[in-house]
């Protein structure tokens, strides 16, 4: 997973954990520690997806304004990179049997990766943070179980 996509992910947890409340940049940034500049692209990008608004000014920032519940992770990662898979043969006229056996399970891990991805919501890692350490908590939805 790239960079990019990894900064969009803390940050839509970010914001979806505190959904009534603006979290700036530089918030997110110094939590993760990563740099602005590059996170402000990335809030961009979230941005134009509709995942996002930003609020100027005094007291500004960002919140969350997709869908924490149908939103995945599979959803975010492809506004950074193509997500298509790795299941590629160079040469399928001349590959070997053990090309061909190491390319079926190569795609059988594309294939579960995409499935796993695609299945995971901003929700989902919610509920898995608030497991794990019990620092957020979800509005509005059903106790952690």
């Amino acid at each position: 997973m790239q960079k990019a996509s990894r900064l969009a992910i803390y940050a839509l947890i970010e914001l979806a954990a505190n959904p009534d409340r603006q979290v700036s940049v530089s918030e997110i940034g110094e939590k993760y520690r990563v740099s602005s500049h590059h996170l402000s692209k990335v809030m961009h990008t979230l941005g134009r997806a509709g995942l996002v608004e930003s609020t100027r000014g005094v007291g500004g920032g960002y919140s969350f304004s997709g869908n924490a519940r149908r939103t995945t992770l599979l959803d975010v990662i492809s506004l950074f990179e193509d997500t298509s898979g790795n299941c590629r043969l160079s040469d399928e006229n001349k590959a070997t049997p053990v090309e061909w056996a190491l390319f079926d399970v190569m795609c059988e891990i594309d294939d579960i990766e995409q499935a796993t991805l695609g299945a995971i919501t901003i929700s989902t890692m919610l509920k898995q943070i608030a497991r794990r350490e019990g620092q957020f908590v979800l509005p509005n939805t059903d106790p952690v179980s």
